[in-house]
Formats: structure tokens, sequence, C-alpha cells
């Protein structure tokens, strides 16, 4: 493999897992990190599906335990099953919007400049939404996932279809609709990390399998050195979230993406980089 491909594939990689799980979007990130290194195309696009699956990989060590105990009491143990169904629950409606809309989205919307005015508008809900708890405090209805219902579920669910738009982040959709549902800032971003688990690995699949004529042997290099890197990058990025949101809210991502936005659409409209779609 060409050694520029290489460095090019490890670093969608880190990009892949460093944003993966944090409310900024891994889709676009990588849309204008693979802009800026003209690592575009169809094949592309397939890569950035892929190496997700390196990004959840992470999460699913980190919380094997839960996982096996989950599996493990499937059938038997009712807090098992009511989380696999809750799972199920939250998944659906990404997955049917998906499948309905993927196509027209990924025409579209699929820009840095529709990424970037998703960064924006996403950022001013998130300020929203700290500044609406900070004005008014109430404690969270729901401090565990295993609290959650079938329709916290579906409300959370519902919420991670809108990170269909690249640009908004699923994960921040997902942890934003869960507070805004009533879930703790912890239970939500747990959840979100969970509920990543079927979404990204179905999203992985899929994209495989539709694209496989894109596909050869000698790929694999360049997805296996862009998932290592996700993986990695990811586990570290898991871990550090976990320990943020123990004393800070996410205004300060909020932040990152108005003015990393702003940025944007500034070097487009007075053409100082040139952006490649």
């Amino acid at each position: 493999m060409d050694i520029l491909l290489a460095l090019k594939a490890l670093v969608m990689g880190l990009v892949e897992g460093f944003t993966e799980f944090l409310p900024i979007s891994s889709t676009g990130h990588l849309i204008l990190a693979g802009s800026l290194l003209d690592f575009t195309g169809e094949k592309q696009k397939v890569f950035e599906i892929v190496i997700q699956a390196g990004a959840i990989l992470a999460v699913c060590w980190e919380y094997r335990a839960r996982i096996a105990s989950v599996l493990a009491g499937l059938g038997r143990d009712p807090k098992a099953n009511r989380f696999a169904a809750n799972l199920l629950m939250a998944f659906l409606p990404a997955a049917v919007l998906g499948l309905l809309f993927n196509k027209a989205i990924k025409a579209r919307l699929f820009a840095p400049v529709p990424v970037a005015l998703a960064f924006i508008i996403g950022g001013l809900i998130i300020l929203y939404v700290e500044r609406r708890a900070r004005l008014q405090p109430r404690a969270a209805r729901i401090d565990s996932i295993d609290q959650m219902s079938g329709l916290d579920a579906l409300k959370v669910g519902c919420a991670q279809a809108f990170a269909l738009i690249p640009g908004t982040s699923r994960s921040g959709a997902t942890i934003i609709g869960g507070m805004l549902f009533g879930l703790s800032r912890k239970a939500a971003t747990e959840f979100s990390f969970f509920l990543a688990i079927p979404t990204l690995f179905a999203a992985t699949a899929y994209s495989l399998i539709k694209e496989r004529a894109l596909l050869s042997a000698a790929d694999l290099p360049m997805f296996g050195i862009g998932g290592l890197a996700a993986f990695v990058s990811a586990f570290l990025c898991v871990r550090w979230l976990l320990r943020y949101i123990s004393s800070h809210d996410f205004s300060a991502f909020a932040w990152y993406r108005i003015v990393f936005g702003a940025l944007i659409l500034l070097t487009a409209h007075f053409q100082w980089v040139v952006w490649a779609d």
C-alpha cells in the first residue's frame, strides 16, 4: 500500500475515534478531513463507514462485562430483556429512516457547507439545553439506563434519527435528546454508547453489502490501519468523556461546533480553502 494512502487512513481513523462519541459529529469531521486530504470518492465513503466498527469495538471492550451479562441473561433475566428491548426500540427510528432517505441525504448533504451549517445549529441547540438546565434546575427523572422504559428508549431513538443529517452528531443527538427527555447526563451518555453498537454495526454491514463491488483484498491494509487507529483513539476518548461529564456540561463542545462551523463557512465563502465534495 502507498505510504501516503496509509497516512491518510491513519489520520481518518484517528479523526473517527476521537469524534465518534463526542457531541461534535464524527461524520462531519470525516467529510471535512477527507476533503482536505483529497480522500474522497465512493470507496472512501465506504472506508469511513467501515472504520466506525473500530470505534464501536472500543465501546464493546469498555463495557464488555455489561454486554456479556446482558447476552447471558437474555430470555431469563427481566433486566437483561428490558435492556435489549430498549436498545432495539431506540435503534429502529434511525434504521427505518436511514433506509428510506440515506441515498437522498448523501447526494445533497454530504458536503462541507451543509456540514458546517449543521455544526452551528447543533451547537446552538446544545447551548439552549444547557442554559435551560442552569436556569431551571430539576432532578433527572432517570439516573440509570436500567430505569428507562420502552417509551424513553423510543424518544431517544427519534432524537438519534436527526443524526442522519451529517454534522448533527449521533452522540450529540442522543445525549442532548436523552437529557431533554429526563435522563441524567451520565445515563444519557452511557445509553448513547450502548445505542451506538447496533446502530453503527448495522450501518457498517449495510455499507459493506451494498458497496461490495467497490472492495477488494487490496483494501484490507487501509481498513486495518484506519480501524485500529479508530479503536485506540475511541477507547481513550470514551474513558476521558466519562470522567469529563462528572464535573462539566457540554457547553464547550457547543462553542467548538459554532466556531468550527463558522470557520468552514468563512473559508468556503472567501475561497481560502477549496473544499472538495
